[in-house]
């Protein structure tokens, strides 16, 4: 029986091939691969551009990693000037070009897109037991160093907020700027718990990983603002297809959570935008606020016109003045 997500991905790759991107895997050590779309100028197809291994060691933020890429060439008289790069960072509950298919074209014009599969998503794994996102900010900037991306802006949805903000607070010098969208710094209990008890589940799991129709529609009606009708048949198959490798995507939940005692929130030099939806029910507005209070250099947090925490349109994102970090 054809499982309608997977059949819709043929197309969907078609039209992001046609907005200029490439599917490129990356090797960062032996077990551990990153899946990406690349833009084609940059598309290697030898599949590893680099034969050096990285090591993934500790947590220093001049990293154990190769995250610098090549060193620049001299540019010729006449050179096309290269565009800025924009790394698009998905969230928990879709691989990144599913996360990203709407802002991809309208992007590439006039931005070199990379838009990668976090560990355990996508095409991406690791035999790695480390799960925190420390350990995804480093193996994202090890293959960023390796597709040759230099300097870059950070835009970050939900979970992937939380790799930008760590990419942001290991490498500010490969890290430009940083758009941010229904997330936070550092997830803690109270954070944590609050969120939950407010919506009505035990455990990130049970919201973030459901197992059921039932438990999908949940999810759906918190993530969403304008409520949707799908069959139950789209729902079966949107959970075969978005929500494997439940094992390792549970420890990753686990490996998020910060005691409020220990958590840090590290004072970030990078221009930030932070874009939020009035009516987000996961990151509601009160979170943002805090997070501009202890960020004195972030943007307004702007709201979308209502919209919900699975929100990403860009007709729903705000014009942008010179002055702001990215416009999109």
């Amino acid at each position: 029986m054809v499982n309608w997500v997977e059949a819709q991905k043929p197309l969907l790759h078609f039209l992001v091939k046609k907005a200029g991107l490439r599917q490129q895997t990356v090797e960062i050590e032996p077990g551990t691969v990153m899946s990406f779309w690349v833009p084609k100028e940059k598309y290697d197809k030898k599949k590893n551009p680099s034969k050096e291994v990285v090591v993934p060691e500790g947590r220093s933020n001049e990293s154990h990693f190769n995250t610098n890429g090549d060193k620049k060439k001299d540019k010729k008289k006449g050179e096309k000037k290269e565009k800025p790069a924009v790394v698009l960072v998905h969230g928990f509950a879709a691989e990144g070009i599913v996360t990203w298919q709407f802002q991809v074209g309208s992007l590439t014009s006039q931005y070199a897109v990379y838009v990668p599969d976090l560990l355990f998503f996508g095409g991406s794994a690791t035999g790695s037991a480390d799960r925190s996102p420390e350990f995804q900010a480093q193996c994202l900037l090890a293959a960023l160093g390796r597709l040759g991306v230099e300097r870059f802006t950070a835009v970050g949805f939900s979970y992937g907020g939380m790799v930008a903000f760590k990419m942001a607070e290991m490498r500010p010098d490969l890290v430009h700027s940083l758009v941010v969208s229904g997330s936070v710094v550092t997830m803690t209990d109270s954070i944590s718990g609050e969120t939950l008890n407010r919506l009505g589940f035990s455990s990130s799991a049970e919201l973030l990983l459901p197992e059921s129709v039932k438990g999908l529609k949940a999810l759906l009606s918190v993530a969403t603002h304008k409520k949707l009708w799908f069959p139950d048949r789209l729902h079966k198959d949107y959970l075969k297809v978005m929500f494997n490798n439940r094992k390792e995507r549970k420890e990753l939940l686990e490996g998020l959570l910060n005691s409020n005692k220990d958590a840090k929130v590290p004072v970030l030099s990078q221009r930030i935008l932070l874009l939020w939806g009035e009516k987000d029910n996961i990151f509601n507005m009160d979170l943002a606020r805090n997070a501009k209070e202890k960020q004195n250099q972030l943007q307004k947090p702007i709201a979308t016109g209502g919209e919900g925490d699975a929100a990403r349109h860009k007709e729903s994102w705000p014009p942008c003045s010179p002055g702001e970090a990215l416009c999109l």
